[in-house]
């Protein structure tokens, strides 16, 4: 399985994320999608995306797409979230879920900044931000990850750099 994993477009989208995104099987949106038609495009690329709502994202958005989204993927349980904290300082919502579930994977945005972590605190928790795919915000590079999982495991993983942020592309 094939996954786009992307957060904080804030309203734009990289012409060049969907084409990466062209041969996923699912996509992950972890929030401060800015506009509805974001996940228009996105599904016109993909039948199953899953999102999350973010802090900047309008009433709209926010009773079309709920706070958190616990699923199973492969055999594993996945929290997405918009704003978690970061490995092993979660906030209040993120700590209860993760003693609650104990999911495999947690896949937020909010930061701007890639990072992918294990968290040996929290039973090997595999930490995701894939940074921001946007032009809005103090990041330089808008970037997005490619995640393939297989049969409980994760077989591959890329960072990939859209270019620099204001740029359309």
């Amino acid at each position: 399985m094939k996954i786009g994993i992307l957060a904080d477009t804030h309203g734009s989208l990289d012409k060049s994320c969907l084409d990466y995104f062209q041969d996923c099987d699912e996509i992950w949106h972890a929030g401060d999608i800015g506009k509805i038609e974001i996940i228009d495009k996105l599904q016109k690329v993909c039948s199953i995306v899953r999102v999350v709502h973010g802090n900047i994202d309008d009433q709209i958005i926010q009773r079309a797409f709920p706070e958190n989204y616990l699923f199973k993927c492969e055999g594993l349980k996945i929290l997405l979230i918009h704003i978690a904290g970061k490995p092993p300082y979660y906030n209040k919502t993120v700590n209860l879920l993760l003693k609650e579930e104990n999911p495999h994977i947690l896949v937020c945005g909010h930061s701007h900044i890639p990072r992918v972590v294990t968290d040996t605190k929290n039973n090997n928790l595999l930490y995701i931000n894939p940074g921001a795919a946007g032009n809005e915000g103090f990041h330089n590079i808008k970037t997005i990850i490619i995640l393939e999982i297989t049969n409980k495991k994760i077989t591959a993983m890329k960072l990939i750099e859209l270019g620099k942020r204001g740029k359309i592309g």
